[in-house]
């Protein structure tokens, strides 16, 4: 598929002028990234925990939560912890149980099951917990949407604190304390926490405030040493790593290469990466979808575990277990999408795509709809009828917001949650199934009907290629941690001439190109997948590149390379 590409307009004289001592491309990724002020340049290029992050009673019901629960411990009352099922959702579990068992309190935990359960709060689970005399439940990663079962557990004189950070709904839950960065009458400043951000932050507002109460006194540096797990569920949930985040990530990474979990070691083992070389791409791309995995096709109480489990040998076996799973996961996840393309067929103007299978696994169809959004740049839906429900997961593009158009068939479903570019929902029936895809294919095509839509690719900046070298590459290594917000720099190069072209990998599959411009400087290239355009190149010919600068190791040594973003013939 053809590619926009979207260069960044380029920063003006007056504001590199201001900053005379900071490179010229540094500074036009700063300001691509909304980093204008000094203190802000400042905050962004050398993050400090002490002095970076928020106070945890800015969240207007924070210090209600905080004196609520450690009451609660102090009177050694029953404290649910009700978790979620995916990477955010069981890390967020694990700081918020940890802190709890720190101060004392024997907290237990409520993970639903994804296929029987849902997302969230249900009601078969809270009349569970009211049967089992719970006095306090504590959502993580979820809760905002759960109206009813919020009710009735204040009716049977539960009390429920809900920490989530999905959008807010129609009818906000009526809790005992609500923390929600995405809640729109929020005082918190920062709010784009993930799950397990915000859990991290009512632990905070605990360890402040806990030696005022005849609770269990934790050491201090107590709470850095739960950051590793707050920094994989920050990625996973692919929360922008800035601000707040950026700190917590950066941190978290510090103490992942230190981490003491045994599980989170021998996945590590499993995965053959050297802890101390652990990064965000690491955690994104290999520990996120083995944590994701147990939830997706079993129950995400083995993710949960492998994060706190004291015993090596539980360790070494939960580890072996979400391994194997992962890749049960790929196989699975690989045949749905075949059935998903063949009943899709050729895309022909649609404005959304809805593929609808009876007993396609719960826990993948998100992960079907993403590739099949991805392939042809549209929102799409993937529904399964299964168990007995009708349930589905959306994935979408930056154009259209699916939890919005979600919002508009509210009548049409049981219950529904998610971000603008990714949604889960349960439909009535099937009578609701037909209505909503007519109102969902109308709302896109409202939206997007006159919008020619290709992928964009966004390019930080245009540099000459000998440009390229290790003190540009030393003052990349200060933005990191890369994500969401902060995507690894993208760089345009113009007119470059191709000295070297071939293929490499299994079938040919990726293309190394060797290029130069207007010296005899060189640079080594590699682009993956794009074998297919060999046969269009010869040496000699004129390109325009796009591309991410990295490291290629081999050997004990260290060179630049290009890694191919998109490439055109140069006009």
């Amino acid at each position: 598929m053809d590619k926009k590409w979207h260069l960044a307009e380029k920063v003006d004289k007056d504001f590199l002028e201001k900053f005379p001592e900071i490179n010229n491309t540094v500074l036009q990724l700063l300001h691509n990234r909304g980093i204008s002020s000094e203190a802000d340049i400042d905050k962004f290029l050398n993050s400090d925990y002490l002095t970076d992050l928020h106070d945890p009673f800015l969240f207007r019901d924070g210090k209600k939560a905080v004196e609520r629960i450690l009451k609660a411990i102090e009177g050694k009352e029953n404290i649910v912890v009700y978790g979620d099922y995916d990477a955010d959702g069981v890390t967020s579990t694990a700081v918020m149980v940890e802190t709890l068992e720190a101060l004392g309190s024997k907290a237990k935990v409520y993970i639903p099951f994804r296929e029987t359960e849902g997302y969230g709060l249900n009601m078969e689970a809270v009349k569970g917990l009211v049967k089992e005399k719970a006095n306090l439940v504590i959502t993580v990663d979820c809760g905002i949407s759960n109206v009813e079962e919020a009710e009735f557990l204040q009716k049977e004189g539960v009390d429920i604190i809900i920490t989530d950070h999905h959008q807010e709904p129609i009818e906000l839950p009526k809790a005992f304390a609500i923390l929600n960065p995405n809640v729109k009458a929020e005082t918190y400043p920062f709010r784009s926490l993930a799950g397990c951000g915000v859990a991290f932050k009512l632990c905070q507002g605990l360890i402040k405030e806990h030696q005022n109460y005849k609770v269990k006194q934790v050491d201090e540096g107590f709470e850095k040493w739960l950051l590793d797990i707050v920094a994989i569920g920050t990625i996973a949930d692919m929360q922008p790593i800035l601000n707040e985040n950026r700190v917590l990530v950066k941190y978290g990474l510090v103490v992942l290469q230190k981490t003491k979990r045994l599980g989170i070691l021998k996945l590590i083992e499993f995965m053959s990466s050297k802890l101390t070389s652990i990064d965000e791409r690491v955690v994104g791309w290999q520990i996120t979808p083995r944590l994701n995995a147990a939830g997706r096709l079993n129950h995400a109480s083995a993710a949960y575990q492998l994060l706190i489990t004291e015993d090596v040998a539980e360790a070494e076996k939960l580890a072996n277990e979400l391994n194997d799973t992962n890749k049960q996961r790929q196989q699975i996840t690989e045949k749905i999408g075949l059935e998903v393309n063949e009943q899709i067929g050729e895309v022909k103007g649609q404005k959304i795509l809805i593929a609808v299978g009876d007993g396609w696994p719960i826990g993948v169809v998100g992960l079907a709809a993403g590739r099949l959004s991805n392939k042809h740049h549209l929102p799409s839906l993937v529904i399964s009828r299964y168990n007995g429900e009708i349930i589905g997961s959306g994935r979408s593009i930056s154009e259209f917001n699916i939890i919005k158009a979600l919002q508009q068939c509210d009548e049409l479903l049981t219950r529904y949650g998610g971000h603008p570019q990714a949604c889960g929902f349960t439909i009535k029936d099937e009578e609701s199934l037909i209505k909503f895809r007519t109102k969902l294919e109308e709302i896109a095509l409202a939206e997007l009907g006159d919008q020619k839509l290709v992928p964009t690719v966004d390019i930080d900046s245009e540099i000459k290629l000998e440009e390229v070298n290790w003190d540009l590459f030393k003052q990349l290594e200060k933005f990191m941690p890369y994500g969401q917000g902060n995507n690894k720099p993208i760089f345009l190069s113009k007119d470059l001439t191709v000295s070297q072209c071939q293929t490499v990998g299994p079938e040919g599959k990726h293309l190394r190109l060797i290029v130069k411009h207007q010296t005899e400087i060189i640079r080594k290239t590699i682009g993956f997948g794009f074998g297919h355009q060999f046969g269009e190149l010869k040496e000699g010919d004129k390109v325009d590149m796009v591309f991410e600068i990295d490291i290629n190791e081999w050997n004990g040594n260290r060179e630049l390379q290009l890694r191919i973003i998109d490439l055109k013939s140069s006009d």
